[in-house]
C-alpha cells in the first residue's frame, strides 16, 4: 500500500518526466502518474508469484532426481518438507492471486526461469534451509517463520533480483523496498486460511490519497510561473538555472501543499521533502529545500494566504 511520502516521490517523478517534455501533455501525465503508483500492485503480485514458482522449480527437481540413471535412496525418498511447506501451498492454491497474475500477463517466472534457479541454488545453500529442513515436525507456524526468514533474508535483498526489476521496469525500483515490507507483513498476518483480500492489498489506503497525488501533480504544473517567482525572491543570490531541478520541483511540490492542501500541517509538508531530497538530490539540497521552504511559510503567513485549518496545522 504507498504511503503518502511514496505518493510524492511519484508526483516528483513525473512533474520531472514533465518538464523534460518527455510527457508533454497534462492528461497523459496524469495518467502516467495514476499508472505509476498503480504498478506497485503489480509487483506485489510477481513478488507472490516468486515464492510460488520457487515451489514448483523445487518440486520439478525432486522428480527428475527420481529419474536420474543412477538413483540414490535419498532420490527416491526426498525430504518433501520445502515444497509440503503450507504457507506456499496456500499461495499456489490461492483462485484470486493465480487469476490476477493470469490477467495482468504477471508470469514472467515461466519465461525467466533463469533467477528462480538462481534463487533456488541459493536458497538450498543456506543456513536457514537446512535448519528448517532438518527440525522437529513441521507445523503453519514453523512453515511460515521460515518462509518469513526467506523472504527477508534471501529474496528481498537479491542483487540479481534488483537488477532485474531495474531492466524489467525501471518504475518499480522505487517501489521494491515498500512492496518487500508490504509481503512480510503479509506473510506475519497469514493464517491457515487466509481470505483473498488480505493476499491483494488495495494501491491506496483510500480513494483521497489517490486524489492527493493527482491533485499536487496539477497545482504544481498550473501554478508554476507563479511557484517560480515565489522561489526565485527567496533566492536573490541564485538564479534559476543554477537550482538543481529535482530540489525545484520539491519547493514547488511544498508550496503547493502550504497554499492548496489545509489539512496538512507545515512541518509534516517540510519534513516529508527533507528526507525525500536526502535520498534522490545532492548531499546539500535536504539544508536548501529547508530554508527556502521556511522563508515561503513566513511570507505566507504575514501575507495570510497560508492555507491551513485546524489547530497546529500552520
Amino acid at each position: 500500500m504507498l504511503t503518502r511520502r511514496h505518493i510524492r516521490i511519484k508526483v516528483l517523478q513525473t512533474i520531472y518526466a514533465f518538464d523534460k517534455a518527455e510527457l508533454d501533455e497534462l492528461k497523459k501525465s496524469e495518467k502516467f502518474l495514476v499508472y505509476s503508483m498503480e504498478q506497485m500492485r503489480d509487483l506485489h503480485l510477481v513478488m507472490l508469484g516468486l515464492l510460488v514458482n520457487l515451489r514448483d522449480y523445487a518440486e520439478v527437481q525432486l522428480e527428475k532426481r527420481k529419474k536420474k540413471h543412477l538413483v540414490t535412496q535419498e532420490d527416491l525418498n526426498p525430504n518433501t518438507r520445502f515444497i509440503d511447506n503450507k504457507v506456499l501451498l496456500l499461495l499456489k492454491e490461492n483462485v484470486t492471486l493465480n487469476n490476477l497474475i493470469s490477467e495482468r500477463k504477471l508470469d514472467f517466472w515461466q519465461l525467466d526461469d533463469e533467477y528462480i534457479s538462481l534463487l533456488h541454488k541459493e536458497v538450498m545453500v543456506s543456513e536457514i534451509f537446512e535448519q528448517y529442513m532438518n527440525g522437529p515436525e513441521s507445523d503453519f507456524k514453523a512453515d511460515k517463520d521460515f518462509v518469513i526468514q526467506l523472504y527477508k533474508q534471501i529474496i528481498a535483498p537479491n542483487d540479481k533480483l534488483y537488477d532485474y526489476f531495474e531492466d524489467k521496469r525501471l518504475t518499480w525500483l522505487d517501489d521494491y523496498p515498500v512492496v518487500n515490507t508490504g509481503i512480510v507483513k503479509l506473510l506475519n498476518q497469514m493464517g491457515p486460511n487466509p481470505s483473498d483480500g488480505k493476499l491483494m492489498p488495495p494501491a491506496f489506503k483510500n480513494k483521497e490519497d489517490l486524489d492527493f497525488g493527482v491533485d499536487l501533480f496539477r497545482k504544481v504544473v498550473l501554478h508554476d510561473e507563479k511557484y517560480t517567482k515565489d522561489i526565485i525572491g527567496k533566492t536573490p543570490n541564485w538564479d534559476k538555472d543554477r537550482i538543481a531541478d529535482l530540489d525545484m520541483i520539491m519547493i514547488k511540490m511544498g508550496i503547493a501543499e502550504f497554499l492548496h492542501f489545509p489539512s496538512i500541517p507545515v512541518k509534516v509538508t517540510i519534513n516529508e521533502y527533507l528526507e525525500i531530497a536526502k535520498e534522490y538530490s545532492t548531499p546539500k539540497s535536504s539544508i536548501f529545500i529547508n530554508g527556502i521552504l521556511d522563508k515561503l511559510v513566513q511570507q505566507y503567513r504575514d501575507n495570510d494566504s497560508l492555507n491551513k485549518i485546524g489547530r497546529g496545522l500552520r
